[in-house]
């Protein structure tokens, strides 16, 4: 639910961005508000990588329950800050400023997410199957993602224009806020992992190896978790967030159709998710993610060439990239978990992985809103580009399908 709730946020703020755009900045000029509008979606990125070195701390040192806990909370009160905020009409600048807190407060809440609830699961994964089980990691996040594309589709089909910009791009924030409540309240109730209850029974927190020090001798691993994360990252976005408001803005689909093919097109991902996992247990997981690699840079190009007015041909777009997508998603929480000892695991992950995200992925729909004003597939360019890095960071990788956890 934790995990589910990030992407619900981020996923939200990108469909409602147009609304949130109108809202809290002054829309006398409407690119420039839109502009404002993703330049405060990047700020919330770039808060990852403290949330990233925080939670991580918090999770290598007290514990992952505790880290997934307060990240959730975090993420909750971010959501509800937005729903509840007054506009830009009645606060002025002030409205800008309350979007800005509540972006900052998320970004640092969900930069501790991901690599707090990745590490969980691998540690609890059966040493033969963690390839498996690290694919609800975006199995969970996906569903996030469905639940706030359908219920934009929903509340665009069901009210207004003049309805959506008034009160109900509202809706999925304060429904967020709600989930984020549940989901603090099943986080209390967890078991902490064995790995990590091995860890403090074995030495007390002052006897460890500093963990500046341990977090130095492993840079080649981090150096790995940025590699790989660049080109991932910002071609989840392309084809698993942003393609439908690209094809509403840039390809005349209507609204609705495009967000229900991208609600379609995200249940093909989850239904690959788990069967690309388990193939990484059976063949190795550097494979599989070449095939994901290779496979969305050179499938870039015409899946976008094959975009026009037409929510069917969105949706097989949106299909063929996610099946691929799903092939490195499915094991990068195991990937990542496998390359860093118990007592970094976490932190190890999240500070690079956070910082890869964050320049990459956070200034991913400001670069593609910018590069749409040339003519020609230029984002599509810059994307393939950054797999061809993932792809050469790969190589560097060690196969680690079934080792055990250190």
């Amino acid at each position: 639910m934790g995990n589910a709730l990030e992407w619900y946020d981020w996923g939200i703020y990108a469909i409602f961005v147009p609304y949130i755009a109108t809202r809290f900045f002054d829309n006398s000029d409407q690119l420039s508000a839109l502009l404002s509008a993703l330049a405060v979606f990047a700020v919330g990125f770039l808060a990852r990588p403290f949330g990233g070195w925080l939670f991580g701390l918090i999770s290598d040192r007290w514990g992952r329950r505790n880290a997934m806990t307060l990240s959730v909370a975090g993420a909750a009160g971010g959501t509800v800050l937005i729903g509840l905020s007054p506009a830009y009409d009645a606060i002025g600048a002030g409205a800008s400023v309350v979007l800005l807190l509540a972006r900052l407060v998320q970004g640092v809440a969900h930069g501790g997410e991901l690599p707090s609830a990745q590490t969980y699961i691998s540690e609890v994964a059966p040493d033969r199957h963690r390839g498996l089980w690290s694919s609800l990691i975006y199995f969970s996040g996906t569903i996030g993602l469905i639940t706030g594309t359908a219920l934009g589709a929903v509340l665009t089909t069901a009210l207004t224009d003049q309805q959506m910009s008034a009160w109900g791009w509202r809706i999925p924030f304060l429904l967020g806020g709600v989930v984020g409540l549940y989901a603090l309240v099943m986080r209390r109730r967890m078991e902490e992992s064995a790995a990590f209850r091995r860890l403090t029974a074995q030495t007390s927190t002052a006897d460890r190896e500093p963990m500046g020090r341990a977090i130095l001798r492993s840079r080649r691993q981090a150096l790995q978790v940025i590699g790989m994360t660049i080109g991932l990252t910002v071609a989840f976005y392309a084809w698993g967030t942003a393609a439908t408001q690209f094809a509403i803005s840039s390809r005349g689909v209507p609204p609705s159709g495009a967000l229900w093919a991208g609600v379609a097109a995200q249940v093909v991902f989850i239904a690959a998710l788990p069967l690309w996992g388990a193939l990484s247990d059976r063949i190795g997981r550097k494979p599989v993610a070449l095939i994901s690699i290779v496979g969305l840079a050179v499938a870039g190009f015409p899946l976008n060439a094959l975009l026009d007015n037409s929510p069917w041909r969105l949706f097989v777009a949106m299909s063929l990239a996610m099946v691929l997508m799903a092939a490195s998603a499915s094991i990068m929480p195991a990937m990542f978990a496998e390359l860093f000892p118990t007592r970094i695991r976490t932190v190890g992950v999240a500070v690079p992985y956070s910082s890869a995200v964050a320049l990459f992925g956070g200034t991913a729909p400001y670069l593609q809103a910018w590069l749409e004003t040339f003519s020609g597939p230029w984002f599509t360019g810059y994307v393939s580009l950054l797999l061809v890095v993932s792809a050469v960071t790969l190589v560097s990788m060690p196969e680690t399908r079934g080792t055990p956890l250190r």
